[in-house]
């Protein structure tokens, strides 16, 4: 009996299935938008304090800009999900109001 060989994960199809596992799920978007807030905190003070001399920008251009850089793509993350998480929300409570009313309603009819 020969056992299957074990199948390669591929970044790409990974990457894929698990943002669209943190895009579906309010509960893991949170966190991770949490995550990603709090690393963006974290990489401002450190650029602003201790990683000053490392990032100076007049003798070392390249590491300021992508440092900032991505600084910015952290933040801009944590922004996208957050108003993917506000869209989905208001849309889950509109479908909840409309729920309530034609339930109301048939109630008052059967009256």
């Amino acid at each position: 009996m020969n056992p299957e060989p074990e199948k390669r994960l591929r970044t790409g199809s990974f990457s894929a299935h698990a943002a669209r596992g943190i895009i579906r799920d309010p509960a893991a978007r949170r966190k991770v938008m949490f995550a990603l807030l709090f690393a963006a905190v974290l990489l401002v003070v450190a650029g602003s304090t201790f990683l000053q001399d490392f990032l100076h920008a007049r003798e070392h251009p390249m590491r300021f800009i992508v440092f900032w850089v991505a600084c910015a793509w952290v933040m801009i993350t944590a922004l996208l999900l957050a108003l993917l998480d506000l869209l989905t929300t208001r849309a889950r409570a509109r479908t909840a109001e409309r729920m309530l009313r034609e339930q109301l309603l048939r109630e008052d009819e059967k009256r």
